[in-house]
This record gives C-alpha cells, structure tokens and sequence, in this order.
C-alpha cells in the first residue's frame, strides 16, 4: 500500500516537472514586414554613402551566380 502510494507522488512529480519543461513565454514581438524598428543600426547612415553603396554594388556583382 505505501509502496503504491509513493509510486503514484512520483508519477505525479514527473508529469509536473515534463509540463513544466513545455512553458513557453507569450512575450513574442511581432514586426511589420519591411520596416525596421530596432535600435540605431550604424549602417543605416552608411547606405547613404554613394562610394559605400558602389563598394557593394561592385562587391555584389562579383557574387551573383547568373
């Protein structure tokens, strides 16, 4: 009989502790497509650059298989 008991509080402890290994926060943050609106992003203000963008544009061109 105690033994039957004390199999019963493990099983319970396991199935407690194998629900609580599948919370999953809600705290999720959702973005609009195309827009950005994390912190300040340094290469932002170095898009401007035309000799940057030509830089890349060279950089791509060397890259692209067709």
């Amino acid at each position: 009989m105690m033994a039957r008991r004390l199999l019963c509080y493990a099983g319970m402890l396991v199935l407690a502790v194998g629900l609580a290994g599948c919370y999953e926060s809600p705290d999720a943050t959702f973005y609009e497509a195309g827009e950005y609106k994390g912190g300040n992003d340094p290469l932002i203000a170095k898009m401007e650059d035309p000799e940057f963008r030509a830089q890349l544009d060279r950089r791509f061109n060397h890259q692209r298989d067709r």
